[in-house]
């Protein structure tokens, strides 16, 4: 299982190579391929900041059953999770300080937009999150992964979120990512570019990796694949956030 981890001290920026037009093709193909090959390629992630009042009166719990509730009001929604974070597991996630997130997967960037835009998602918004909320990172991206990241009651997920080093492009850590992914074989990971940078602070990666449970994703620390698939793409890197969430109980999705 791949996840990238925060690095602890400043590297030194090598010089990279820049995509030629036949490399940038190749990403696109494959993440064209991807898309196809997921059913809801399209991963949504807010993080949460709860007021420390909204949590000890329970109003952030009111807050996360108002988005999981969503599952039931808006067709077109594949997926969705709500729930407290596990543990935070790198410094830029302890700055940031997320306490709750908020997880969903479509088919297609217009089911994106119509959950964003649905009545029921603006209530539980403007009547949940905007009064328990200090601060809102989101980030959205296509899956670039070959194969589907499916979740279940009980599973232990890892998110990161990356910003690059300066003249390193993004597809750059994407194809990275790609061939350790590739090279892990079973690795349940999500990942791509974040398409929608207005409260992502700065982060221009999103990825996922989906594990049976908290033990087995403990397990994967210190596994050579896993370090080398670090040191692989630590170089590219300028910020990494890393997060752990446990996925509760599945609500029944709206029809689609």
């Amino acid at each position: 299982m791949i996840c990238l981890k925060a690095i602890s001290s400043p590297l030194h920026l090598p010089t990279f190579r820049r995509l030629t037009p036949t490399s940038s093709l190749r990403a696109a193909a494959a993440m064209s391929s991807s898309s196809s090959a997921v059913a809801a390629p399209i991963e949504h992630f807010v993080l949460f900041k709860a007021r420390p009042e909204a949590v000890a009166s329970g109003a952030a719990a009111a807050m996360v059953s108002s988005l999981q509730a969503l599952a039931t009001l808006v067709p077109g929604l594949a997926y969705i999770h709500a729930g407290p974070v596990l543990r935070l597991r790198s410094p830029a996630a302890e700055a940031l300080g997320p306490t709750h997130l908020l997880h969903t997967r479509y088919a297609t960037k217009e089911d994106l937009a119509s959950y964003a835009a649905h009545p029921a998602h603006v209530a539980a918004v403007q009547g949940h999150v905007l009064p328990n909320a200090l601060d809102i990172t989101a980030v959205d991206w296509v899956n670039a992964a070959p194969l589907p990241s499916p979740v279940a009651p009980g599973s232990a997920v890892r998110l990161t979120l990356a910003k690059v080093k300066e003249g390193v492009e993004v597809a750059q850590l994407v194809e990275k990512v790609a061939a350790a992914t590739q090279a892990a074989g079973d690795a349940k990971v999500s990942f791509g570019e974040n398409f929608s940078p207005a409260r992502a602070k700065g982060y221009q990666f999103g990825m996922v990796a989906v594990f049976d449970s908290v033990e087995e994703l403990d397990a994967v620390e210190g596994d050579g694949k896993v370090e080398e698939a670090k040191a692989s793409v630590r170089p590219l890197l300028d910020e990494v956030m890393v997060l752990d969430f446990v996925v509760g109980d599945a609500p029944t999705p709206a029809s689609l």
